[in-house]
This record gives C-alpha cells, structure tokens and sequence, in this order.
C-alpha cells in the first residue's frame, strides 16, 4: 500500500526498466511477407504499401540475401499471377513451373536455411479474385479444398517448409495434412489463418497481387461467408481449436491490432505457437500518419509489434520486419 509501495521505483532509469520488462522482441519473432511477379530486374513499388515491392526472382534472390544479412529466418511467398493464367478452379496454382514454385525453388536455391511459408488460397489465381471456386453464386468449399490439397502438395514438392492456407474453407487443414503425408511429405508443416476475419484492412494487400473480388453478377460481392465475423470472439477459439485437432502446427489470427483479444484467447486456448498478421492495412495507416508528421514512425511501428507479443503472439508477419530487425541489431 503506498506510501510503502511505489510503483514508479521500477521505473526510474533506462537500466531498470529494462531489467523488469516483461516482453522482449527478437528478430527471431519476423516472418517477412514478399510479393513475387514474372519478368527480370523487376521492383515495382505498391503504391498503397510504401517501401513494399513487387519483385521478379532474380531481384528475390538479392532480397533474401539482405534477409539472410539481417539474421531473418523466414519468409511468407505471394504471387501475383497474370491475368491470362487465372481461371475459375486456380488450376495455375499447383503448375510444378509455376511462379510460385519457382520462387520456393530459388529462395532456396539463395539460401537454403531460410524458411520458405507460402500462401494456400484461391485468390491471386480466381479470375473472380475468391478464396475458392465459385458456382450458382457461392463459394464452394469441398471442391476448393481438394484444390488446396494440390496446391499445398505442389509448394512441398518445390521445397516450401509450411504451407500456409488463408482462405478459412472448412475441413481443409485436415484434408492437407492427409495429402502432405500421402506424398510422403510428413515434414512439411501447416500454418493455419486459424482466425481470419472479413476485415477492412486488407485492401493495399489486394492492391499488390490485383485478388480483390469482382464485381458481376451471381458473384459473391465480398468475403464474408467464409471469413469470420469481426463481432465474434468464441468463434476464434472454435476455429483455432478445430484446427490444431486437424493438424495444423502453427495457427494464425488475421489482422492484428484491432485482434489483440483474440491473440490472447488463442493463446490461452491451444498449446500450439500463435501467429499474428500484422497486416497491409494497418502498415499503410501507420505510414500515412507518420507522412502527415502525426506519429513517430519507429517508435510506433516498434509499440505495434511488441504489443503483438505481449498478447500472446509467438511469430509476427510484418511488412516491418526488415526495419525491426535493423533497429534490434543497433539496440
């Protein structure tokens, strides 16, 4: 009881409040999400995500070479797929010469220990921009799940280490697992977006691999039959607990900061690690503000990520990866 007790003593010096700080940041916490495209010396900057490129693989090859310099361990793949490749059933997707593929196969080919996570969804190959194949209006979701199973077995095939599937159909962990394994690919782990919510924050995201839903008729105008609600908690815990009873490694909740809770609930739920996506929408924000002279770029950026752990978060995907990481190593 104060007098006798006063908090602020633990607060009197820069030595002290680092001796009793309860949450560290590390660079071993980034995963670090890149956009890939066809071409050579290609780095075209995304114009909703300053400092984010579209890269074509030999300019990936440089990129995970500063990583690697860096001491970051992992990377999240996304392709942009050509429009005149894109159709309704993603059949490009699991092409063994695809984009992809040969991303996975030249991240490695860089650097073999780096991590190679690749995005498991529908919607940079759907020529109606979907998580999954669409017929008489609806997003149809066992017949997008075996599509998945192919993809997933294609990324393995080229040498991903996790695949990572973000398009919330149901059952699909399971059916991924049961592919992986039958191709003999018991190693390979799944990082699940175990929460991922219909949220309004990824727009600069569907800016860069041109995956937004199209506007026709007998279309799903958005995503909300298979993404989860943002008014719903107890559903998060559901899906994070279904799918680690599935085989899932690693579960992912999708956005992040206005997701903290839900981190927690997570967290406190399963016994797997958890993974934060901070994503493109919230990275934008932040970078408008700081244009403006609003906030305090690094300072703010570093409050965000260590806020993602100190709710519980294991692994953080972040477009800020490389600047944390260059902050951490001088700190």
């Amino acid at each position: 009881m104060y007098p006798i007790i006063r908090n602020r003593r633990l607060r009197t010096s820069k030595a002290l409040r680092s001796l009793v700080q309860e949450t560290t940041l590390t660079v071993d916490d980034f995963i670090v999400p890149l956009f890939v495209v066809e071409g050579n010396g290609v780095k075209e900057e995304i114009l909703s995500m300053p400092g984010q490129y579209r890269m074509s693989l030999d300019v990936l090859e440089d990129e995970i070479q500063e990583l690697v310099a860096l001491k970051l361990k992992a990377v999240l793949l996304f392709a942009k797929t050509d429009d005149a490749k894109k159709d309704n059933e993603g059949v490009e997707a699991w092409n063994p010469d695809g984009l992809m593929q040969r991303a996975i196969k030249t991240v490695k080919a860089t650097n073999s220990e780096m991590l190679v996570l690749t995005d498991v969804a529908l919607d940079p190959f759907s020529i109606y921009g979907h998580d999954g194949i669409v017929a008489g209006g609806k997003v149809l979701n066992d017949p997008t799940v075996e599509a998945l199973c192919k993809m997933s077995v294609s990324h393995a095939r080229a040498g991903a280490d996790l695949v990572a599937p973000s398009d919330m159909m149901d059952g699909r962990i399971i059916e991924i697992r049961k592919a992986l394994d039958a191709e003999g690919f018991t190693d390979v782990g799944i990082l699940s977006y175990a929460a991922k919510y219909a949220s309004a924050f990824y727009g600069p995201f569907r800016d860069a691999l041109d995956s937004a839903p199209v506007d026709a008729e007998d279309i799903p105008e958005d995503k909300k039959t298979y993404q989860m609600n943002p008014a719903n908690r107890i559903e998060a815990i559901k899906e994070a607990l279904m799918d680690q009873e599935e085989g899932a490694d690693i579960l992912m909740v999708k956005p992040g900061l206005p997701y903290l809770d839900i981190v927690r609930e997570v967290k406190n739920a399963v016994q797997l690690p958890v993974a934060v996506y901070h994503v493109s929408g919230e990275y934008a924000m932040l970078h408008a503000a700081a244009e403006k002279g609003w906030i305090d770029y690094e300072t703010a950026y570093l409050e965000q990520l260590m806020c993602f752990k100190r709710a519980g978060a294991d692994l953080i995907a972040t477009y800020f990866a490389k600047e944390a990481a260059r902050y951490l190593e001088t700190h």
